[in-house]
C-alpha cells in the first residue's frame, strides 16, 4: 500500500494545476486530516471541507423545536451529538440538566421501543442526510406506537452542492461525493453538475487511498478537459443507489425548501413526512411554538465552515473558548465536525 501512495502522490505531482475541490462528507475530512493528507499534495490542489456533517447541518430553528417539546414534557429522543448542538437560547443538553426528559438512542429503532413502553409521547429527532432517511421511512411504514411521532430533520446532498456552486461563494472546480450517500442515491443525482458547471466529481470510498485516487481521477479529467462523474468506490455504490430505499423515501417523505445551518433556505433540500404518516409527523402532531429568531450571537464561523469559505483556525474561539468539551458551534460538537476533525488531529492542512 505504501508504494502505491508514493506511486499514485507522485501521478497527482506530475499533472497538478491550481483547483479547488469540495467534499461534503465528515468521513472524508477524517480521513483526509488524520492521514495528512493535505500534506501530501501540492499545495495548489486546494481540498476543502463543505457540508458534510449532518449534525452540524441542522439550524438552530429546529433545535428550537425539540426544546419547545421537551419542555412541554414530551419525552425527546435523538441521537448523542445532537444534545449539544445550539438552539436560539440552548440546547438539549442544557434541556435534559434542566429536568427535560432527553434520551440518546443509537437509532431510531432504539426510540420506537422506548415508546412502546412508555405512556409519556416520545418525539425521535431524526437529523441525517439521505444515508439514515431509509431507516426512518422503514419505521414509519412499519406502524410505530402512536404515542410515538418523528421531527424530520433529514436533508438532501445534491440541492446544497447546487446551491454551492451557483451562488460562487466557494469557487469550486471540482466534487469528491461522499460514498455512504452515494449508496443511497446512485451517481446519476451528480450527472447535472458535470453537464450543465463543467465540474469534474468522483464519488470516493473512506480510505486514504480512495481520497488520493479521487484527487488524482480529477485532476486527470481537469488535464484531458474532461467534465464527468466518475464512481472510484464501485465497491460499494451503484449507478442506480439503492432502489428499494429511494421507493421507501418516496412513499413516505416529501422534498421542501428549507435552510440550513449557516445556509439560507436551500430550495427542495430536505424530507419532510406526507400527509398519509402525519399521525407520526411531530410538526403537525403538536402545536409547537417558537420565535423565528437567528442562531444566537457568540463569535462562532460554524456558517462558513459550513459553506467552505472558512477553515476552524480562522475562527477566534477556535482551540480557546470552543472545543470538544466545551463547543461553543455546531462544527465542534460531532466528530464529524470540521472544527471537532481539526481540534483532534492538528491545524487545518
Amino acid at each position: 500500500m505504501k508504494n502505491l501512495t508514493r506511486e499514485i502522490v507522485e501521478r497527482i505531482r506530475k499533472i497538478s494545476q491550481p483547483v479547488k475541490i469540495m467534499h461534503v462528507c465528515g468521513s472524508h475530512e477524517h480521513t483526509i486530516m488524520q492521514h495528512g493528507i493535505r500534506t501530501l499534495i501540492p499545495p495548489e490542489v486546494e481540498v476543502v471541507a463543505g457540508p458534510g456533517c449532518p449534525v452540524c447541518c441542522v439550524p438552530s430553528r429546529e433545535v428550537d423545536e425539540c426544546l419547545y417539546l421537551a419542555k412541554e414534557g414530551v419525552t425527546i429522543a435523538t441521537f448523542g451529538d445532537m444534545l449539544r448542538v445550539p438552539g436560539s437560547k440552548g440546547c438539549l443538553a442544557d434541556a435534559r440538566a434542566d429536568g427535560a426528559d432527553v434520551r440518546v438512542v443509537y437509532g431510531i429503532g432504539n426510540a420506537v421501543e422506548m415508546a412502546e413502553k412508555l405512556d409519556n409521547e416520545v418525539v425521535f429527532m431524526a437529523a441525517g442526510f439521505e444515508t439514515t432517511a431509509p431507516t426512518t421511512a422503514s419505521e414509519l411504514v412499519a406502524g410505530p406506537p402512536q404515542n410515538f411521532s418523528v421531527l424530520s430533520c433529514h436533508r438532501l446532498i445534491p440541492p446544497a452542492l447546487k446551491f454551492l456552486i451557483e451562488s460562487g461563494e466557494v469557487n469550486l472546480n471540482a466534487l469528491i461525493e461522499p460514498g455512504h450517500v452515494s449508496t443511497i442515491i446512485g451517481t446519476n443525482p451528480y450527472q447535472i453538475f458535470s453537464e450543465k458547471y463543467n465540474i469534474p466529481q468522483v464519488v470516493a470510498g473512506f480510505n486514504p487511498f480512495d481520497v488520493l485516487i479521487a484527487v488524482y481521477l480529477i485532476l486527470k479529467q481537469i488535464k484531458e478537459g474532461k467534465a464527468q462523474v466518475q464512481n472510484e468506490y464501485k465497491r460499494a455504490v451503484r449507478e442506480e443507489g439503492n432502489i428499494k430505499a429511494q421507493e421507501l423515501m418516496e412513499k413516505v417523505f416529501y422534498i421542501k425548501s428549507r435552510e440550513w445551518r449557516g445556509f439560507p433556505s436551500i430550495p427542495d433540500s430536505v424530507y419532510e413526512i406526507r400527509d398519509d404518516y402525519s399521525q407520526f409527523n411531530a410538526r403537525e402532531k403538536f402545536d409547537i411554538e417558537i420565535d423565528e429568531s437567528q442562531e444566537m450571537v457568540t463569535g462562532c464561523i460554524c456558517g462558513p465552515i459550513l459553506r467552505g469559505v472558512a477553515r476552524p483556525e480562522e475562527c477566534k474561539l477556535f482551540r480557546k473558548e470552543c472545543n470538544p468539551v466545551n463547543p461553543v458551534g455546531a462544527c465542534m460538537v460531532s466528530k464529524e465536525g470540521t472544527c471537532n476533525i481539526a481540534y483532534r488531529y492538528g491545524s487545518f492542512k
